[in-house]
């Protein structure tokens, strides 16, 4: 699968001090798929935006379509319900900008049109019915928006196709669409998992998926987020983040090998999977078993990021499509929840001599640390260190793996924290390894550091220099300034040069 579209700038490095984007909003999206239909009211249209609202409901519009050509007429019914409360949410929330789609279902069924007539009208505005490959682009828009950096296949997988495209370098290339969505699967199948296999195969084999080696599959819609939770609660994985949950290849084939031989009564049983998708789920299964024997890919990679992102991204001009999603977040977070704007950049600064090795993707990093180092100075004290852990380790941002998230979230600890060692049974045992503690810690004592100069306050830090030598950590204090350097100052002066095997001094002059 090959071709370009629109290109995406690297996001990796850093921002610096700038003036915040105008918000523009808020902005609602609703998605009519073939198995659900679901709002999502955004903030504003920024790269970053929050979710004021989020709501689904599962009405199965897709169901029996295979056998009948039409639309099933109960789901109908539920999705015209759903789309006139969602008018109603919409409008309390003083929604101008609204955007509606249909998909698979809506576009292939004998009555589709009729349908689509009757959900403007419980909607009260258009509706576009997409097609596979417009949807197909579209959600791999919203993957790139949340991992700008993919390489691979984004596979969407809705009640009604298969939608892919490939990515690379912040480019889309050429789409295709298949009619695999679990629910037609499921009619054209007869619940024959051996038939599902072969149809799936044979769909697979007209398209040309070479040139995936080594590359990964982006995983779109909650038929295979469903599929992670599963895997997220075999392996007792400890962070339930699903944006960036990646699944190497041999493991994701023998979860699919097991799942697509369970009965919707065994499927139901798991507490992890809603009881309306148990009867897609193992569908689901046989099409990614299949797509992965297809392409020659080491992983999957669960993008929450889809459909109604990429609808959002596509409306950003191009100089906001390029900022990086991860400071965009934590600057936003900065502005509304830290003592003074101006202070995070200041700390970035005045602690870079520390970090002068650091690769690209650490000074970013580390600006994020920096950004959420103040967020949390109105919590309890008992509760400031783990506490911000836990909100920075789980926040909604995209751009970062969960490696980094680890990352961030265990330095802000530190911020907070000290030296003190981390506690083992929270969630970043098994996301970092030894090289990465220690970073996080250095780091981490830096802030802290930074703010016992500073208290916070914006200017401050430009007044003390710090620098390194190889046997030290110096701080150099005006002498004007020299009742700063306290107690409290050199006792966390000291910790910051013991984590990087140095002492630390304080020259005043």
């Amino acid at each position: 699968m090959s071709g370009t579209s629109t290109p995406s700038t690297d996001v990796r490095a850093p921002s610096g001090p700038r003036p915040r984007q105008k918000q523009r909003g808020p902005l609602a999206v609703v998605d009519i798929g073939s198995n659900s239909v679901r709002l999502v009211i955004y903030e504003s249209e920024t790269r970053a935006a929050a979710t004021l609202h989020n709501e689904k409901s599962i009405c199965g519009i897709g169901r029996d379509m295979v056998t009948s050509g039409r639309l099933h007429s109960e789901g109908c019914a539920m999705a015209l319900e759903a789309l006139a409360r969602f008018k109603m949410l919409a409008d309390g929330l003083n929604v101008m900008t609204r955007e509606a789609v249909a998909t698979a279902a809506a576009r292939d069924a004998s009555n589709g049109a009729e349908f689509v007539r009757r959900a403007e009208a419980a909607w009260g505005a258009p509706v576009r019915v997409l097609s596979g490959e417009d949807e197909a682009r579209i959600a791999a828009e919203g993957v790139i928006a949340g991992i700008p950096l993919a390489d691979g296949l984004v596979a969407d997988l809705g009640g009604g196709s298969l939608d892919m495209v490939s990515v690379r370098g912040g480019k889309t290339g050429e789409a295709s669409t298949l009619p695999f969505g679990p629910l037609r699967l499921m009619d054209s199948a007869r619940s024959d998992a051996d038939k599902a296999r072969k149809l799936v195969d044979e769909g697979l084999a007209k398209l040309d998926l070479r040139g995936m080696k080594d590359r990964s599959l982006y995983a779109v819609g909650g038929i295979w987020r469903s599929f992670a939770r599963v895997d997220m609660e075999a392996t007792e994985y400890p962070l339930h983040v699903l944006q960036e949950y990646e699944i190497p290849r041999n493991r994701a084939l023998r979860l699919c090998k097991v799942l697509s031989g369970l009965s919707r009564k065994s499927v139901e049983k798991m507490k992890v999977v809603s009881k309306r998708r148990a009867e897609s789920l193992p569908y689901g299964a046989i099409v990614l078993e299949r797509l992965l024997l297809a392409c020659d890919l080491k992983s999957v990679v669960i993008s929450a990021y889809g459909l109604r992102e990429g609808m959002l991204y596509a409306r950003l001009p191009p100089e906001e499509r390029a900022l990086d999603p991860l400071l965009e977040f934590a600057e936003s977070m900065n502005a509304r929840q830290s003592r003074a704007q101006g202070h995070a950049q200041e700390m970035f600064d005045w602690m870079t001599p520390l970090f002068v090795d650091e690769t690209a993707d650490l000074r970013r990093a580390r600006k994020a640390i920096c950004l959420f180092a103040d967020i949390g100075w109105r919590r309890h004290p008992d509760d400031r260190a783990l506490g911000v852990f836990s909100q920075v380790l789980t926040a909604p941002f995209a751009g970062a793996d969960h490696r980094m998230r680890a990352l961030i979230a265990t330095s802000v600890f530190h911020r907070h924290s000290g030296d003190e060692d981390f506690p083992r049974d929270i969630a970043n045992a098994d996301l970092l390894n030894a090289d990465d503690e220690a970073r996080a810690l250095r780091m981490g004592l830096a802030c802290r550091m930074a703010f016992s100069l500073s208290g916070s306050s914006a200017g401050a830090l430009p007044r003390y220099t710090l620098r390194v030598t190889p046997a030290k950590v110096v701080l150099d204090v005006p002498r004007r300034e020299e009742a700063i350097a306290g107690e409290p100052v050199q006792k966390r002066l000291g910790a910051l040069a013991a984590a990087f095997g140095r002492k630390g001094e304080i020259l005043i002059g």
